[in-house]
């Protein structure tokens, strides 16, 4: 049944209630259809009449529905619903729905109305929104190239002059002021951790590890580290993981820059904030890691692992990662008075037993490397000989650890006499790796520890 409506006059129309050519007419005493063939209950008719029953005529609720005038609408409409079908997504943006109340059992999580102010949008031109960090009474908002601070039901003026003042507003997502400095999180929020009002994260995009507290954000990156991040984030891809978390045991901020689906390609280092430094590299991979009260955790493979043991009765076997073993070692540089050829005669050390040095390499030219041969720790160099008491490599001499270095040198150094015949190396400057030796595996079981207070060198001026 349909409806044909006919303009009548400037403010009313004509409503004529049809039924549509082909429809059938039903008698209402029969229950056939009027029109019927003899013997065919039910069917339709095979030509059906057009039958007007009722008019109406219906007036504007204006008063006056002349030519070019106020026409008639629907009015305010109780519900309305958005005619768009097709979802936008909008990576800058924020919205937020209503509130949740379990004492009075409100819960309007679900609502989002589009009569009421509930978007916030940032700047598209820096890329889409990757973390959210809510921060006393703020939000901070990390997008890919710019991390921003959004007021929380507060709003900010700012007068002619262009100071700012918070003051108290209905709103629950206030102003949004960017930080200074063209910093972001880039696409790696896993990057961030925090401690205190030090927020950490990472900008690959930028080759930079970022801090964030008080006074704004820091390169800290820049502390002796530019080349090697550089070098670093530019083979990382955008499928690649870069995890960072904070170990509260030590108070340093641990990252661990990952290639997506390459097992052994990974390095993970930590940033110490006492000597605004990047103090160490670890030899474990881990999937998550997190601290808990004053415990450090991560995972590998699903399972939950805690380091840094110290309490009696537990496993303080030490340079295990995960059930793997591996030495401890630094590299360092001996540079003194560098426009001086040196000869280093030895190599010396405080601390306790168990170090060796694996690499005492001299630069004398950019291709000339004159080397020394591997020093045994005072454990491993001891020998008897007819019932006296030797040592190949360190031996102890009054409470400090002491090695002549033996040249191990080949023929492409350009001396006449070099190898074994000669003692020390030859150098401008030299470059020392000293690291635990092999019995420290075992004796470490015990929980005893090998520390490394200075290391140092006597050398000579080398003849011109």
């Amino acid at each position: 049944m349909g409806a044909v409506v006919e303009v009548k006059y400037f403010n009313s129309f004509l409503l004529k209630k049809t039924i549509a050519s082909g429809a059938p007419i039903w008698n209402g005493s029969t229950g056939v259809p009027t029109g019927s063939p003899a013997g065919s209950n039910g069917d339709y008719p095979v030509n059906a009449s057009t039958t007007q029953t009722n008019s109406w005529f219906v007036e504007e609720a204006r008063i006056i529905g002349g030519y070019n005038n106020t026409n008639v609408d629907y009015g305010v409409r109780a519900y309305l619903v958005d005619e768009e079908p097709k979802g936008s997504q909008r990576g800058n943006a924020l919205i937020y729905s209503g509130i949740f109340n379990s004492r009075t059992g409100i819960n309007d999580t679900n609502v989002f109305s589009v009569g009421e102010d509930i978007t916030k949008a940032t700047d598209p031109a820096n890329g889409s929104i990757q973390k959210l960090y809510a921060e006393d009474t703020n939000l901070i908002v990390f997008q890919e190239n710019k991390v921003s601070r959004a007021l929380i039901d507060k709003d900010a003026i700012y007068s002619a002059e262009g100071g700012g003042t918070v003051t108290s507003a209905n709103l629950v997502i206030g102003q949004i002021v960017p930080y200074a400095g063209n910093f972001g999180i880039s696409k790696n929020p896993e990057s961030f951790a925090v401690y205190g009002y030090r927020k950490y994260f990472t900008d690959k995009n930028r080759n930079a590890v970022m801090r964030l507290s008080q006074d704004g954000l820091t390169e800290i990156s820049n502390y002796g580290m530019i080349d090697y991040f550089r070098d670093e984030f530019g083979n990382i891809s955008q499928t690649d993981k870069i995890y960072g978390a904070w170990d509260i045991y030590t108070k340093q901020y641990v990252v661990s820059l990952q290639g997506a689906n390459v097992t052994d390609t990974y390095q993970t280092l930590s940033y110490d904030e006492n000597v605004r430094g990047w103090t160490s590299r670890f030899t474990y991979k881990p999937e998550q890691a997190f601290s808990i009260q004053s415990k450090y955790y991560s995972v590998k493979d699903g399972i939950l692992y805690q380091h840094n043991f110290e309490n009696p009765g537990e496993n303080n076997n030490r340079s295990i990662f995960y059930g793997t073993y591996s030495d401890s070692s630094i590299t360092f540089i001996f540079n003194p008075n560098s426009s001086v050829s040196k000869n280093f005669k030895t190599v010396n050390y405080e601390g306790s037993t168990g170090w060796e040095v694996t690499e005492f390499n001299g630069q004398r030219e950019f291709d000339i490397v004159d080397s020394s041969s591997l020093v045994y720790s005072y454990d491993e160099g001891g020998y008897l000989q007819n019932g006296i008491q030797y040592y190949a490599g360190f031996y102890n001499k009054e409470g400090k650890y002491k090695a002549n270095l033996v040249n191990n040198s080949a023929a492409t150094s350009k001396e006449v006499v070099f190898g074994p015949s000669v003692s020390g190396v030859k150098g401008y400057y030299a470059t020392v790796t000293i690291q635990t030796d092999s019995s420290t595996q075992v004796t470490n079981a015990g929980g005893k520890t090998r520390e490394l207070f200075a290391v140092s060198s006597e050398y000579v001026e080398s003849s011109y």
